[in-house]
């Protein structure tokens, strides 16, 4: 395997990523709106009741996002620096001895 072909793999990894943690934040928070919603249905219009679960679900659907993209961006600059950092780590020349060592 070449390096084109590890870092094209590296990549399509990466988009397979985030795809699939977008589609799991997406999916949980369609949820906790489900839930939400079917709980105000059933209370048939007790508001302070529906103000608790509406801020609850609020807060649920606003944690998950936010741990996700927090998540994802501290990965993605720790990646950015680690492939920053490994050309300098491995140079691509051999230091030439002096004669007569």
């Amino acid at each position: 395997m070449s390096l084109d072909e590890a870092k094209a793999r590296d990549v399509e990894l990466e988009k397979d990523r985030a795809r699939y943690g977008l589609l799991a934040v997406i999916i949980s928070n369609l949820a906790i709106a489900g839930v939400a919603i079917f709980g105000v249905w059933r209370l048939h219009g007790d508001k302070s009741v529906i103000v608790g679960i509406l801020t609850a679900a609020f807060t649920a659907v606003s944690s998950m996002t936010t741990a996700y993209l927090g998540i994802k961006a501290v990965s993605n600059t720790a990646r950015s620096m680690v492939q920053d950092r490994a050309p300098r780590d491995h140079p691509t020349t051999v230091p030439q001895q002096p004669a007569g060592k």
